[in-house]
């Protein structure tokens, strides 16, 4: 029975963005909420990255054994499992290392539905399917990311408001998210094509060719200045990385600690929900202005304007400014992120040539995920050695290096339009 993709694109989207932004992201704010230090926070979370860094080496797996749907059920089912373990682990004495096992089990398993998820995209829909809901999976993920990053963190301080209990208000919290995975688990189950779909689907497309490794890293490595673009893709985001990971640790420290001391609440609006609204309307404008100017004009401008409000942080550590200000500036930071991001993601694109293209955009994206985990490992202890203010400068600063890497990346006019 055929059924529409508007029954299982959007809910397969945000399933697959509400285990990655708890991990990457949430647990940085509920382990500050109980009491681990930046540090600590900064180096075991940034670790969480891995698994999206090395991803593309697990997906061949994922295409040879079994179909994608079981994949995608059993991948989900995992994750409801890990995500209750959390849950409970925060309830335990040696909540840190439990928590931080179920996290990183998580993240496999998360990256693991990722390559599924995608698998299957591709699998049931036709090219012209694919086109029209890119920008709704797109926009269904993002809505994962307000759901987690902004709902589960406002409804935490809520909890801790009203039970005036901070691990039992994150348990539960955790614990929704869980039993929310858990209904859209059962709702796939009922609701995804049958295994027999997959194996049509596989039998009117050309038998899959078996792609050599060590051809496709070759391939990519010799690809005209190719330190240039290592360098590029390592280093467009080094000074965001850094304080992507720190932000919401600097929103809920005390004044005394060099924070701006706001509630959990708080910081589940400001940063996790109008926030993250800015950062999808910097994305859509960007995709807009690349397809009108092309990538070579705007590449330099919105690299700017991804870097250039990193200020705006080193004012708010001086400044300390009422909530009516932070609103605005985290919300001008975030904008100028989405917009930026969106040129790099097109680059990563640009760079995907040839016959193994895919698993070259796979390869960039592993390195991008890497460029974003170093910096974070660092981040914590160097924030707890020179304080917010110097730290934020210091994030400015890093930004240069990346900055510098555009005059050096092959970028060919003719091919720059890319829509």
């Amino acid at each position: 029975m055929s059924r529409s993709p508007w029954t299982f694109i959007p809910t397969l989207y945000f399933t697959s963005g509400v285990p990655y932004v708890i991990i990457n992201t949430v647990s940085v704010i509920f382990y500050k909420k109980l009491g681990v230090d930046n540090t600590q926070i900064a180096l075991w979370t940034s670790f969480l990255y891995l698994p999206w860094v090395i991803k593309m080496l697990w997906g061949p797996i994922v295409d040879i054994h079994s179909t994608k749907r079981t994949w995608i059920l059993t991948t989900q089912f995992a994750m409801f499992c890990c995500l209750s373990l959390i849950a409970f682990s925060l309830q335990l004495q040696n909540f840190f290392f439990i928590s931080l096992a179920a996290l990183t089990i998580g993240a496999f398993i998360s990256a693991t539905y990722d390559i599924a998820t995608d698998g299957f995209y591709l699998l049931v829909l036709n090219p012209a399917q694919q086109a029209f809901f890119s920008g709704i999976r797109s926009l269904c993920y993002r809505l994962a990311v307000i759901f987690g990053s902004g709902f589960l963190v406002f409804l935490a301080g809520q909890l801790e408001l009203y039970l005036n209990n901070v691990p039992l208000s994150w348990t539960l919290a955790i614990g929704f998210s869980a039993l929310v995975l858990a209904i859209l688990f059962i709702f796939h189950r009922l609701i995804l094509p049958s295994n027999e779909l997959d194996f049509q689907q596989q039998s009117q497309t050309e038998t899959p060719r078996k792609i050599p490794f060590l051809d496709v890293i070759s391939s990519y490595l010799e690809q005209k200045k190719i330190g240039a673009i290592l360098a590029f893709i390592l280093l467009y985001r080094f000074g965001e990385a850094m304080l992507l990971k720190l932000a919401s640790l600097f929103l809920l420290d005390k004044s005394e600690a060099g924070g701006l001391g706001l509630s959990t609440s708080d910081v589940g609006l400001v940063y996790g929900t109008f926030g993250v609204l800015s950062l999808i309307l910097g994305g859509i404008l960007g995709g807009f202005v690349i397809s009108r100017y092309g990538l070579k004009k705007c590449l330099f401008p919105m690299a700017c304007a991804l870097n250039l409000p990193d200020i705006f942080y080193v004012y708010m550590a001086y400044a300390k400014p009422p909530l009516e200000l932070v609103y605005p500036l985290v919300s001008l930071e975030q904008f100028g992120y989405g917009f930026g991001f969106t040129a790099f993601s097109v680059y990563l694109m640009y760079i995907s040539k040839g016959q193994y293209k895919t698993s070259h955009f796979a390869i960039s994206t592993g390195i991008m995920a890497l460029g974003m985990m170093m910096p974070g490992l660092i981040s914590g202890y160097i924030q707890e050695k020179i304080g917010y203010t110097l730290f934020f400068i210091l994030v400015c600063l890093l930004t240069i290096p990346g900055m510098v890497t555009l005059f050096f990346i092959p970028l060919e006019e003719e091919n720059h339009q890319i829509n």
